[in-house]
């Protein structure tokens, strides 16, 4: 798996640049993307397409036994220990309104297990890099998830796609509202998790998670010594349902609310 990891490392990152430069283009453009309505929640744009496009003819030359899940193409489902997940465009409504949060996310598994994550905001210049018992990083340097208490915790959280999931997402928010807590949504699971190891919010909370939108973050997260839970405590897996990322320190106190949604 490390001669695999060192192969591919660079190419990967190049190739997430490559993807990110070219949303930067058209983002600053400011030409209109052809829109498409996936469901009443989500949107596509042409810019999801190309970004994607970008991205999966190199991936498939470069590994193409490997199995992927990408957010548009969906899974290919070839059977192989190594699996890419692909988010060519997070936060597409960010894109397409003119809101700068939205990045490229790629991230490696091996055997179900992430090794390899990388996540890139063009526009703010944010590049995120992770690697398994190697660390995180935002722009070559060193990060940290922050040290902050439960009490002093700044919140990020997603609403979600599906009925449900937006109906839970509103009892979190109320929930640490009215708690006094400040709770916030960027638009953009990449960046929020990037934000979570970077230290400058205090967790994450989903109750949605295609593996596209998580696993990168995940990793970055965990290797800036965070963690990564389900609703209900248990790690953070493939199959999980929703999401809770932290700094490790106020997972009891938020865990004991999510647990009885």
């Amino acid at each position: 798996m490390d001669i695999v990891r060192q192969k591919i490392k660079g190419g990967v990152a190049a190739l997430v640049k490559k993807a990110g430069l070219e949303l930067l283009k058209i983002f600053q453009s400011g030409k209109k993307n052809h829109l498409k309505f996936k469901s009443k929640h989500e949107i596509a744009t042409s810019a999801d397409f190309l970004a994607e496009k970008i991205i999966l003819q190199k991936i498939k030359t470069l590994t193409p036994s490997w199995r992927i899940i990408s957010e548009e193409k969906g899974d290919n489902k070839k059977k192989s220990d190594y699996l890419w997940t692909i988010d060519p465009l997070d936060g597409t409504t960010n894109f397409y309104m003119g809101n700068p949060l939205f990045g490229v996310q790629i991230c490696l598994l091996y055997k179900n297990e992430p090794q390899l994550a990388w996540i890139y905001a063009p526009v703010i210049n944010e590049f995120y890099f992770a690697q398994k018992n190697k660390g995180a990083f935002l722009n070559n340097k060193k990060i940290k998830v922050s040290k902050n208490k439960f009490s002093h915790a700044l919140l990020t959280y997603c609403h979600g796609a599906k009925e449900g999931q937006i109906k839970q997402a509103l009892k979190i928010y109320q929930h640490f509202k009215l708690k006094g807590f400040d709770i916030r949504q960027l638009g953009s699971a990449a960046l929020e998790f990037g934000w979570v190891a970077k230290g400058r919010t205090d967790c994450y909370i989903s109750p949605s998670a295609n593996p596209w939108d998580i696993y990168p973050g995940v990793l970055v997260v965990k290797e800036a010594g965070g963690t990564a839970y389900d609703f209900h405590g248990k790690p953070w897996t493939l199959n999980s349902p929703n999401v809770f990322a932290s700094n490790g320190i106020i997972d009891k106190n938020i865990l004991q609310f999510l647990k009885k949604l």
